[in-house]
This record gives structure tokens, C-alpha cells and sequence, in this order.
């Protein structure tokens, strides 16, 4: 399963990157870096500010350990690029806005607006499974989102609860772009491995095939599964034959979702082409938004809704760190 999100560490030290980054550096004579607020294996999210238009930013700093490979340095440059390139040229109110990328010290700095949210990772393990309800209420959202990347031929490839972000006033963003794939691109990596969290790569990533719409639905379904559920809709063993390619039954009933099973069960059918649309997905989480409370969960459930965890600010991570490679059978 998906590791943990790492804490933030209260300063970086430079002799384990190139050009470590003290708080307050000033970036193309434009951003001030006021404070680390995330840390992943090779990239840090800075809080800043644009002195220009005097407004707080987020600033991605991708860091290239000192004993990294030739190989893997260009690999992980291009890999930056490709997801400031891709975020830049979508535009909706689910997805993170990217405003400028910098090239300071051979490397890029991705500068994107600051959204104050909490993943969605973070309000389940605080508060438990949410209401039905407010999941398919984020379900619309995301499924917005991803319409718009499906439009421009992006397939996401990494959708989960951590890479969904949920502000106190409600805004669901989806962010992480970083293993973002052009429609019918294979779903290996150049390195011939499947890049992801287990419990959330849809069972034909691990076949090598060209990859297209239905992927990212089914993460989605995943993602909204373990938000009712508390978990995802496979244990270890069940992943574990997803990343072999072996016979996969379909998932258990989340048997908290009341009127959102069917639409869960429609995304996590193991077979592509027997999933559902966006359009009817669509449709369906509208019924289940607008369902009755069930009254056996009406209390706690709300109250875990209403209770986030320490807000973060939402942008691109790194996905490898946490998640690591996986080979291919």
C-alpha cells in the first residue's frame, strides 16, 4: 500500500541535495521562499511569496540527490517539465493552477497558486469513512476534473486519496500530475515499471497496454471506495494479483455506500470496457449526492466530515518517493 505522507522536516540541509534551499532564497528576483510546508524524496513544496503581485504561492523545488545517476537526473528533470507542462494547460476550479515555472540552478521550480486543504488521505485516517453523500459530492468534482485532462488526451495515472485535496470551505482539487500520460501511451515507465500506489492502479496498467479514460475512472472509484469505505477496495493480496496480472475477482460491496455502491461497483469492474462512463458516472453520483442521510451514520459521520486535519497547501508532489516503482510481470 501507499506509504504514508512524510512530515515536513523544519530546515533542509544542504549536503543532501544540490544546492540545498535555505527559507527566504528569492527566485529569478520574484518569489521569496518563506517556509517548508511538505517534503517528499526528491522535492520540497515551499510556501512564497510573488513580491510582484504581493500574493502567497506554492513553490516546488525538485531536489537531485548528489549520488543520483546520470540517467535518473534527466529522467526526473523531464518527468518535472512534463508535469508543469501538463497542469499549465488545464484550466478548472478542481485542478491546481500553475502560474510559472522557473529555471534557477539547472533545475525547474514549479510556482502554482496556494490552495490551505487537507488530502483526502489525512480526513479519513483522522475521522473515518465519510458520509456517501459528501463522497460523491467530491466525486462530481473529480470527475469534472478529469473530464477536462480526458478532453486534452491526458490520462492522470495516479489518482488516490492523497493526491486529493479538500479546503474548509469544501473545493475539492486534484493535483500531482507527475505520472500524467498522453492518452494510448503505454503504462510503463521508460524504465519498463509500473509507477504508483498498488491499491490504486486499475488492473490493465499492470498489462503494459496503451492506457486511456478508463484508467483514471477507475482509480477514482478506488479513491472514493476507501473515502466510504476506510480502506480500498483490495487488501494486499488482491493488489498483489493486479501488479502480477493474475485472474481478479471484482471488488467486495462497500457496504457503507448506500446509494453510491452501484456507481463504485460500475468503476471498478475489472475489464475496461464494462465500466462506466464519465457521462453515467456522472449521473449516478448525482443521485447518491442527493439521497437522504442514513440515519444510522447521520451524527458521526458529519461531524468527521466537518473536522479536517492540519491543512497543507495542494500542488504537485513527488509520487515516487512515496510510492516507489513496481516491475512489470
Amino acid at each position: 500500500a501507499s506509504a504514508a505522507p512524510e512530515q515536513p522536516e523544519a530546515a533542509i540541509s544542504a549536503d543532501d541535495t544540490t544546492g540545498g534551499t535555505p527559507g527566504g532564497r528569492l527566485l529569478k528576483g520574484r518569489y521569496q521562499l518563506v517556509s517548508e510546508i511538505a517534503r517528499g524524496g526528491v522535492g520540497t513544496v515551499w510556501r512564497a511569496v510573488d513580491l510582484v503581485i504581493d500574493r502567497e504561492v506554492a513553490v516546488k523545488e525538485l531536489r537531485i540527490p548528489a549520488d543520483m545517476g546520470r540517467n535518473e537526473r534527466e529522467s526526473l528533470l523531464r518527468r518535472t517539465t512534463r508535469e508543469a507542462r501538463v497542469a499549465g494547460r488545464l484550466t478548472h476550479p478542481s485542478l491546481v493552477t500553475v502560474l510559472d515555472v522557473v529555471d534557477e540552478d539547472d533545475r525547474p521550480w514549479i510556482v502554482m497558486e496556494l490552495v490551505e486543504a487537507s488530502t483526502l488521505e489525512e480526513l479519513v485516517a483522522l475521522g473515518g469513512p465519510l458520509p456517501y453523500q459528501r463522497v460523491a459530492e467530491i466525486g462530481l468534482q473529480l470527475i469534472d476534473a478529469l473530464k477536462v485532462a480526458h478532453n486534452e488526451g491526458i490520462v492522470h495515472r495516479d489518482v488516490k486519496p492523497e493526491n486529493v485535496m479538500i479546503s474548509a470551505e469544501g473545493r475539492v482539487v486534484l493535483t500531482d500530475f507527475g505520472l500524467a500520460a498522453w492518452n494510448g501511451e503505454s503504462a510503463l515507465s521508460s524504465s519498463g515499471r509500473i509507477i504508483g500506489s498498488p491499491a490504486y492502479i486499475s488492473p490493465e496498467r499492470a498489462k503494459a497496454g496503451p492506457l486511456g479514460p478508463e484508467t483514471d475512472l477507475w482509480s477514482l472509484g478506488a479513491t472514493l471506495y476507501t473515502a466510504v469505505q476506510g480502506h480500498p477496495p483490495y487488501d494486499r493480496k488482491g493488489y498483489i494479483k493486479i501488479l502480477r496480472q493474475a485472474e481478479l475477482d471484482e471488488p467486495e460491496e462497500a457496504t457503507n455506500a448506500g446509494p453510491l455502491a452501484p456507481v463504485l461497483a460500475g468503476l471498478l469492474k475489472v475489464e475496461p470496457s464494462e465500466r462506466l462512463t464519465a457521462e453515467n458516472a456522472t449521473k449516478m453520483l448525482r443521485i447518491a449526492a442527493l439521497a437522504p442521510w442514513a440515519p444510522e451514520t447521520d451524527e458521526r459521520t458529519a461531524e468527521q466530515s466537518s473536522a479536517p486535519a492540519e491543512p497543507r497547501p495542494a500542488g504537485p508532489k513527488d509520487g515516487d518517493a512515496q510510492d516507489g516503482e513496481h516491475e512489470s510481470a
